[in-house]
């Protein structure tokens, strides 16, 4: 057994994959007030990269029975990786990084401009597109019916970034990266979600759950932790935009893709293949499946299907080293895996602690910003990934360990 199990007066236990990695008592106390909830199913699974979240413990998998609790999904519905090897080489990368790195920054919009720069009318921002391309039309085609069908009852949501976000990256800990296999083979590796459309549904549902625990008067541990049951005004509503924006999400890291793809193809003359072995996963996201011999949805937040055989995705923070990897089917875990590092401290507390000269240190020999914008995203605000894949050896194993040579970040 790799795992600690937590007992909660009250509550189901929570079993903890953290042995050897340190966890914050408001995260403790996070996953204590979820445990107490009467939908939750038989424990809550705790994964090694476990951190204070708002809403819920990033880090968390939660089972519910009937019911779902949006603030568990977030608002960045969907979000998480997608990689590809390429049949390069680490010899065949350009002698400039740089230049690959501005190519990859010409081909996916990324960052975001203060509102008060932008556009009037247009709401329109610098990661988002003017004229979206090809690829992110014949996505949008894919959306746009269930879209417009979503916005009859919720129209608000029609007046966000969707058609225009679908192919960019955002900011914060989204990124594209250039990694080089053990073997110095060559991979692509992005990280993003639903952006400002899903921002939006994650946002609104979740008002929608604490009115209606307002109405309902439940005594709920964390006014968070609202949730919807089954047969509830708005469950199925959820249900439909929820799974629209997680589709989102997915077409979104596939346009991502490809445009990298065209990108070092424009850097790099040799002819290349690519999707040798792909993975697309999300990280942020609910889904109904059967455990324990009982149909529940399981919420992960924060974490990564890790079912028999399954391939993943764990990145490690900025200058770290990521991982693919294959699930082992662990039953306590709900087959779920970490779904990075995890941060050891705020993003406030990373810029007031370190400085531009740490951060260039520290990604020494990746082709990256080194600017005080992204001190926050600096490996030390992020737990030790190798302690991490340690506390999780029952979870998954390592396919292949990736080390980026290049990233791009909002």
């Amino acid at each position: 057994m790799n795992y600690n199990q937590r007992e909660v007066s009250g509550g189901v236990p929570v079993k903890m994959w953290t042995q050897g990695v340190p966890v914050e008592a408001e995260a403790q106390q996070q996953l204590d007030n979820a445990a107490r909830l009467p939908i939750v199913f038989s424990h809550i699974a705790a994964m090694p990269d476990v951190h204070y979240g708002i809403g819920a413990t990033v880090g968390s998998v939660i089972p519910t029975f009937k019911a779902i609790i949006p603030a568990a999904v977030g608002v960045d519905i969907g979000c998480g990786m997608i990689a590809c090897k390429t049949s390069l080489n680490a010899r065949d990368l350009p002698d400039s990084l740089a230049a690959l790195r501005s190519e990859i920054e010409k081909a996916v919009p990324h960052g975001m401009s203060p509102k008060q720069f932008r556009g009037k009318g247009s709401n329109r921002d610098k990661g988002s597109w003017e004229t979206p391309p090809d690829e992110a039309d014949a996505a949008w085609a894919q959306l746009v019916d269930e879209f417009e069908a979503i916005c009859i009852d919720y129209p608000r949501l029609k007046n966000t970034n969707n058609h225009r976000h679908i192919g960019t990256l955002g900011g914060g800990n989204h990124f594209v990266e250039i990694c080089l296999d053990e073997a110095d083979g060559v991979w692509i590796m992005l990280h993003s979600g639903s952006r400002g459309v899903g921002n939006a549904m994650g946002t609104h549902f979740i008002e929608l759950a604490k009115k209606d625990a307002e109405l309902h008067q439940r005594n709920l541990p964390d006014k968070d932790l609202a949730y919807f049951e089954e047969g509830a005004q708005y469950f199925a509503d959820y249900v439909r935009g929820v799974g629209w924006a997680q589709k989102f999400a997915r077409l979104n890291r596939e346009v991502m893709m490809q445009r990298v793809i065209g990108a070092l193809r424009k850097v790099i003359a040799k002819p290349f293949e690519t999707h040798l072995e792909a993975v697309n996963c999300h990280h942020n996201y609910v889904a109904k499946e059967t455990h324990f011999g009982q149909e529940v949805f399981i919420t992960r937040k924060g974490a990564v299907s890790a079912k028999k055989g399954e391939l993943g995705i764990i990145p490690g923070s900025m200058g770290a080293k990521s991982f693919i990897v294959r699930g082992k089917g662990n039953v306590d875990s709900f087959m779920s895996c970490s779904h990075g590092a995890g941060r050891s401290m705020s993003r406030t507390k990373a810029k007031k602690l370190f400085t531009v000269a740490d951060q260039i240190e520290a990604t020494k020999g990746v082709e990256c910003r080194k600017d005080a914008d992204v001190i926050d995203e600096i490996p030390m605000a992020y737990k030790d990934i190798d302690a991490v894949m340690a506390a999780q050896k029952d979870l998954v194993e390592v396919v292949y360990t990736l080390k980026q040579v290049v990233c791009v970040k909002g």
